[in-house]
């Protein structure tokens, strides 16, 4: 079992960015594939980034490639969102789930698929 503690939320302004962390306990944190999800006011969770976990394999959907980047530091049970030229379109709450199955090869996209969360953070971008 893993808890997820996930913080760094904040109101923004457009083409501004933030950082968001994820503390993580217990033991087999390194042996999970870790993920961040949104969702937006109104709409459904839906999945911004992932990455393995060694951290040598990292999953984004075309809404947030080349403006988020995914890491983690499994010495400190920590993984990290860096949101750069954020947009309004990003608001909502941001949440960090762990896939409950170890050394997976895949990245899964759905949210079905993690078995841990956290109880999320709030991004909000102003035009």
């Amino acid at each position: 079992q893993v808890q997820l503690v996930d913080f760094g939320g904040g109101l923004v302004q457009a083409g501004g960015s933030l950082r968001l962390s994820c503390a993580a306990s217990g033991r087999r944190f390194s042996m999970y594939a870790m993920a961040w999800f949104r969702q937006p006011p109104g709409k459904e969770r839906e999945i911004v980034a992932a990455i393995n976990w060694s951290g040598d394999s990292t999953y984004y959907p075309d809404s947030t490639k080349e403006r988020f980047t995914v890491s983690r530091d499994n010495s400190k049970n920590a993984v990290y969102l860096q949101m750069n030229n954020l947009k309004p379109d990003d608001t909502g709450v941001y949440f960090c789930a762990a896939d409950g199955r170890i050394y997976q090869a895949t990245l899964f996209r759905d949210r079905d698929d993690y078995s841990w969360w956290g109880e999320g953070t709030q991004v909000t971008v102003s035009s």
